[in-house]
């Protein structure tokens, strides 16, 4: 708690400069931190920062580490630092090093963790972001509360437990001596530039940036993945030299083709964090070997500073089992272990000066010197004959997985205080998790509280609910049992390792729905055009190549689907680079970009709406037509006519008080009805009242028994008869249609009939007749021909007829979720949103369009979910799992990923 007696002072914004007013006495701060913090100036004008603001020399650094530590004062104070790897956190952890305060280093991007060790340590500095991005200090005192022994330097979680009270103390000598053994190891030198793909809080992505500005090389701070291109278009800038990666950090290089990357000044690769099958070590040890790089398989601990052990790239390809020799200064022996069959391994011991002083569990143990002189790890290991050291088995329960080491004690704990029984196990890749089955209680749930308490990914935890737990004859639980129950029931894994209840919670979170199972469809759930262009993404993602029935397919079935078989020699990047995008997906995105390019105009290239007609046709016969009851076609054809007219209704009400050039025909979508002048701007919403007609005519259609029989009998004949019908109307034999005829429902329902039909065409001769029908049929229909309009019609058509889907890349197919997911409201909002900006630029007005309509269908989305909710809408759901989520994180604290990796 903060002390009222003592005021407390302004949140500091960290200097700039040497120029700064400082509340303490100029007094010169006395020499006694880390000594590469205190050298960095040594390093003059050579760059020791490359940010996404600019670079920052060594010079410049050390002046602003000067700065700040003359801010923090004279007196040795416990300085809770919020990390990331931006300069200001960096500034703050370098000028606490420099000057002697001891550092509370957490991960900057969990609120619940910051508060709770804020309160556990009550720290006298809280140093965390101010919102804007920009690192303030929170004096909470001017004098430590604490009495903080001398050597003291760092503390630092262990690993998985993030929120939990149990830190690592580590000294001066500890960060001084373990950096010095890296830099020798690696051999890094002033001209290195390494990224910083690793979060700064934990051991390995600090010893990063510790290593590397002790031999006055350059760092990239960043905080992108590596996952994101343009990661690798800064690392390329930046002339970068080295990458440090944990296991999941390789499976991400895998999908996005980093065998095929040109990195000409790259010298090495760095893995540590948990282990990396053999396979793979060899694998990326050959593929530097081609490249000109090196790859370092490295093994440590937090308590060991970071490192401990590392294999030289010469025996990472024969000897890829192993983890190495110990780092320079450091060194192992084996204690015997009772009941170890092979009677040369033992628990590995490590000595060396890195070894930290010991654990703190309350702010009395800051004060306590060093409790530890060698560190028993925990792992079995074997001294091999060529000399290196290999792990062969784990003596304790804690295991470590996608870098985060996890006690699955605590996970059992953190069930408990929800009301579930459970039994957790660790393997090399997963946390496996026996729930005792009670009411409430499913896998999904299992997995989310999980993932949530101790920052796993929900694709690291293998859960099975069974009705009795495992015991032995003793009474005490069966580990090897829960392993090998959990290992029963999944299904063989997915290409990307998504399991089917991650599927699961995907279908519900996109279609907002609390009965999602195994057995569950994209259309039986109720999924719409509105959702599949992003469940089809996000699935693709997910799994690769998606099968052309995928939204009729069960989750169960679709997990077993594969992506095409690889070519001969490749790896699975191979299909990171190029991604298909369905054809109806890009056909929306592009026809609206089209629509509103030609209304402003930016281009005149006419013809998207209408290929869009046929596109809509596509997709109500896909997921309108495919429930099996009659009824339940009808109730989702209503939701969908509502779910398209309420929004447009709303807009126009808005369009007409804001212009008045609409009326109340325009309001209830009854324009084309009535408004026979071709010439107004009555007739802008045409597309959005033939769509509400089409919908409404088909649903009191099919809401007759015979003929929705006859549909169900012959899909595609039935669809071929409404095409005959709109032909009919098309060309108006009987002089029926309205004046403006591209434009009037009647003569443009063969276009959505062309498209439902496409969508039940199974042969090529089917194809092959709605070919010809469009090749007839459309020419004519524009005044005045208008050849080019015709020919993007009939081309889009016929590209949504024999083309599923079309090679693109995974920027560009998120690009199209976003625009055809929001090709309605884009469509409705542009002709209110481009006047006001045209005149300044046409181009600026088509992307203000374009985002403005995204925006609105956010909202408009929302609207419609709740006025017209699909059977089984998980509202209730949504709200227990918040509450879930808030209690697993302020028990156990978490570590998220968000793209990158995370370990201890």
């Amino acid at each position: 708690m903060i002390d009222p007696v003592r005021p407390l002072s302004a949140p500091f914004t960290l200097p700039t400069s040497r120029t700064t007013s400082v509340p303490f006495p100029r007094r010169p701060v006395r020499p006694r931190g880390v000594p590469f913090a205190r050298d960095l100036a040594s390093y003059g004008d050579r760059t020791a920062l490359i940010t996404p603001s600019g670079e920052l020399s060594y010079l410049a650094l050390a002046e602003r580490v000067a700065a700040a530590a003359e801010r923090l004062g004279p007196a040795r104070r416990l300085v809770l630092l919020a990390g990331a790897n931006r300069a200001d956190a960096l500034v703050v952890h370098l000028a606490a090093l420099f000057a002697g305060h001891p550092v509370l280093l957490v991960p900057g991007d969990s609120v619940g963790t910051i508060d709770a060790l804020t309160a556990a340590y009550d720290p006298d500095v809280v140093a965390r972001p101010d919102g804007h991005g920009t690192w303030v200090l929170d004096e909470r005192r001017r004098e430590s509360a604490h009495t903080l022994h001398p050597d003291l330097a760092l503390l630092l979680s262990t690993s998985g437990s993030t929120g939990s009270p149990k830190l690592i103390r580590l000294s001066h000598e500890n960060l001084q001596a373990n950096a010095e053994s890296i830099a020798a190891y690696l051999d890094i030198r002033d001209t290195d530039r390494a990224a910083t793909t690793l979060p700064m809080h934990y051991c390995y992505g600090l010893s990063v940036i510790h290593s590397h500005l002790l031999r006055g090389a350059g760092l990239l701070l960043t905080e992108r993945s590596v996952a994101d291109a343009d990661f690798w278009e800064e690392f390329r800038a930046a002339r970068g030299t080295s990458l440090a990666g944990v296991p999941y950090t390789f499976d991400l290089l895998d999908r996005i083709g980093f065998d095929r990357m040109r990195l000409p000044h790259l010298r090495y690769v760095t893995q540590a964090g948990g282990r990396l099958a053999p396979e793979r070590v060899a694998h990326y040890a050959e593929l530097g070997r081609r490249a000109g790089w090196e790859l370092f398989v490295m093994y440590g601990q937090t308590e060991a500073t970071a490192r401990m052990a590392y294999l030289p790239p010469a025996f990472a390809a024969e000897r890829p089992q192993a983890v190495g020799v110990p780092i320079p200064g450091g060194s192992f022996r084996l204690k015997p272990v009772d009941g170890i069959d092979d009677p040369d391994a033992g628990e590995l011991v490590y000595s060396g000066p890195n070894v930290m002083l010991g654990y703190a569990e309350s702010p009395s143990d800051l004060a306590r010197g060093r409790t530890v002189e060698e560190l028993h790890t925990g792992d079995i290991a074997r001294h091999a004959p060529d000399g290196l050291y290999e792990i062969v088995g784990r003596r304790s329960r804690f295991t470590k997985i996608v870098g985060l080491r996890i006690d699955p004690q605590r996970v059992e704990a953190i069930l408990e205080g929800h009301g579930i029984r459970a039994l957790c196990a660790g393997e090399d890749d997963a946390l496996a998790v026996l729930a005792a089955r009670t009411a409430g209680v499913d896998a999904t749930r299992v997995r989310r509280l999980v993932a949530d308490g101790c920052g796993l990914p929900p694709r690291a935890i293998r859960v099975r609910v069974v009705s009795e737990l495992p015991r032995l004859a003793s009474g005490k639980p069966d580990y090897q049992a829960v392993r090998r129950l959990v290992r029963e029931v999944e299904a063989p894994p997915a290409e990307s390792g998504t399991t089917a209840d991650d599927l699961c919670a995907l279908y519900a979170e996109i279609l907002d729905r609390s009965d999602v199972t195994e057995d569950s469809s994209f259309v039986s759930l109720g999924g719409d055009s509105l959702s599949y262009v992003e469940m089809s993404l996000r699935l693709e993602r997910a799994l690769g190549r998606l099968p052309a029935d995928w939204h009729t397919t069960s989750i169960r079935e679709l997990r077993r689907h594969r992506a095409a078989p690889l070519p001969a020699g490749s790896t699975p990047s191979r299909r990171g680079v190029l991604r298909p995008l369905e054809t109806g997906i890009a056909l929306r995105a592009i026809g609206i970009v089209l629509i509103v390019g030609s209304h402003i105009p930016v281009f005149t290239v006419q013809g998207g709406a209408h290929v869009l007609l046929g596109v809509a046709g596509f997709n109500f016969a896909r997921f309108q037509l495919s429930a099996h009851e009659r009824r339940e076609r009808l109730r989702r054809m209503c939701r969908s006519i509502a779910r398209i007219a309420v929004p447009s209704m709303l807009w126009i009400t808005f369009a007409l008080l804001l212009t008045r050039e609409y009326d109340l025909a325009n309001i209830v979508l009854a324009n084309s009805l009535f408004e026979q002048d071709n010439s107004g701007p009555e007739w802008r919403y045409w597309f959005v009242e033939a769509l509400v007609y089409f919908l409404t005519g088909l649903a009191m259609l099919l809401a007759v028994p015979l003929l929705d029989r006859a549909e169900r009998r012959s899909p595609f004949g039935f669809a071929l008869a409404l095409v005959g019908l709109g032909l009919v109307g098309r060309y108006d034999p009987w002089s029926l249609a309205h004046i403006r005829y591209h434009l009037s429902p009647t003569v443009v329902f063969f276009l959505f009939a062309v498209g439902w039909a496409a969508a039940r065409a199974r042969t090529a001769g089917q194809r092959l007749l709605l070919t010809a029908v469009l090749l007839v049929s459309v020419p004519g229909l524009f005044p005045g021909g208008q050849p080019l309009r015709t020919t993007i019609v009939i081309g889009g058509l016929l590209l949504l007829l024999w083309v599923p889907s079309l090679p693109s890349v995974d920027p560009l197919n998120r690009l199209a979720s976003v625009l055809a997911g929001s090709s309605l409201y884009i469509y409705l909002t542009h002709f209110q949103v481009y006047p006001y900006v045209r005149d300044h630029s046409p181009v600026l007005a088509l992307l203000v369009c374009l985002v403005f309509g995204v925006a609105y269908g956010s909202v408009a989305t929302r609207l419609t979910r709740r006025l017209f909710p699909s059977p089984g809408t998980s509202a209730n759901a949504s709200g227990q799992a918040e509450l879930d989520g808030r209690r697993g994180r302020a028990y156990c604290g978490s570590v998220r990923a968000s793209g990158r990796s995370r370990e201890g």
